[in-house]
């Protein structure tokens, strides 16, 4: 197998046995693992027994750490991204290194795996063929607006990405401006708890409001299909 100077490889989202065969040999033969959260990713070290040293690499450090990994990888070091969970480099910081390594001409490869957007897109029941990532909805009431009308006007799949605490008030925007959209919430993807509810926005709020929400969520909404019509 080749051999590149770095990695960027993708980890379980829950389910630890995700971890493919190649992963597992790329982060015990690296010499440096670049971790946004090194407990959680010493975790899945510890399942399999992975011993490679671990640093931290997230927002809040990037732009200091950034110059040093590359100094490290011009000088012969192998480094390999992983994220909290799923495939790196998205809706995290492994992007801001991705374009550092292209400007600096370093080659890469990423080790596919595990994708909560994916995952949840081919268990939604929602069409497939055509969609589009947002990432997390905004926080602010305007700009959270602004995406989810640009995601209605979309002719695929929209995919966000929200936190627990924020989806009753995410589901009640959807409520004032996509009363009738079918919206699937995809919770805990490959845990003990993983749970798939479908509906529309009122129907949503009416669940999980009386049951409350934990976990890692995604959010997906059907599109208007490849004619543009309203479903």
């Amino acid at each position: 197998m080749r051999q590149f100077p770095f990695y960027l490889v993708s980890t379980p989202i829950g389910n630890l046995d995700d971890l493919s065969p190649r992963a597992i040999e790329v982060l015990k033969t690296v010499d440096l693992i670049l971790a946004e959260d090194t407990r959680r990713t010493r975790i899945i070290m510890s399942k399999h027994g992975i011993t490679t040293r671990v640093r931290s690499f997230h927002d809040h450090n990037k732009e200091k750490s950034a110059p040093e990994v590359l100094r490290q990888l011009e000088g012969g070091t192998r480094v390999a991204l992983v994220s909290d969970a799923g495939t790196p480099a998205i809706s995290d910081p492994g992007y801001y290194l991705v374009r550092m390594l292209v400007e600096r001409g370093i080659e890469f490869t990423a080790v596919p795996g595990p994708s909560a957007i994916l995952a949840a897109l081919v268990i939604s029941g929602l069409p497939t063929d055509r969609f589009t990532f947002f990432g997390y909805i905004p926080r602010k009431k305007s700009e959270r607006e602004k995406a989810i009308l640009e995601a209605g006007e979309g002719r695929g799949t929209a995919i966000f990405f929200e936190s627990p605490h924020r989806l009753l008030k995410t589901l009640g925007v959807f409520e004032g401006l996509l009363p009738e959209r079918e919206i699937v919430i995809a919770r805990e993807l490959t845990k003990i708890h993983e749970e798939v509810r479908r509906g529309t926005a009122s129907e949503l709020l009416e669940y999980f409001g009386a049951r409350g929400v934990k976990g890692e969520i995604v959010v997906l909404v059907r599109g208007l299909g490849r004619k543009g019509v309203r479903p």
